[in-house]
């Protein structure tokens, strides 16, 4: 059974959210709340290496808003994880991978791979 990676990004899904966080992206980039958004974009698109490891890995990469994700599992609501948060799901089990304090402590997208590849092997 493949697994899946749920990237869950600290963001709203509505176009007023969206709109504001890119427009923050640029404008304040040391204080967007999205840990997990800086590293795997730039400010108009998917950088390029990351895009290139999703393509190749053999996982399914799934990639939610926060609002999105609680809607689906609103049974997690619960925990105490923050966002952006990294699951790795197989079958109906769902487990951390990468929590928001994680997240954050990574300084570039090349970083990130080199530890979804560590966690993923």
């Amino acid at each position: 059974m493949k697994k899946n990676l749920y990237f869950v990004y600290n963001a709203k899904s509505d176009i007023w959210n969206k709109y504001f966080d890119n427009l923050h992206k640029i404008i304040s980039p040391t204080t967007y709340s999205c840990d997990l958004c800086s590293l795997t974009h730039g400010n108009f698109s998917e950088k390029k290496v990351w895009k290139s490891f999703r393509e190749n890995s053999n996982y399914k990469f799934v990639f939610m808003y926060k609002d999105e994700f609680l809607r689906m599992y609103s049974y997690l609501e619960d925990k105490n994880f923050g966002f952006p948060v990294i699951f790795q799901k197989q079958g109906e089990k769902i487990d951390v991978l990468f929590d928001s304090k994680e997240i954050s402590s990574l300084n570039s997208v090349e970083e990130l791979i080199e530890f979804l590849k560590k966690k993923m092997s």
